[in-house]
């Protein structure tokens, strides 16, 4: 699955940085793996999906 950080739900809107941020929670260990892979996909994306709610309670 190709990832898009503006898609996913943990990039989110930040009002002290005035930006956007990821809010995965990694060590340096995970950072150095993730940023050494040789794949452009992001092995904690998660599509933000808003609507995911409304079709549980149907």
């Amino acid at each position: 699955m190709a990832s898009n950080c503006e898609y996913c739900s943990h990039y989110v809107y930040d009002e002290d940085y005035d930006g956007y941020i990821c809010l995965v929670d990694m060590d340096e260990d995970d950072y150095i793996r993730f940023i050494s892979r040789g794949d452009k996909d992001c092995p904690f994306f998660r599509a933000d999906d808003e609507y995911k709610i409304v079709r549980r309670q149907n």
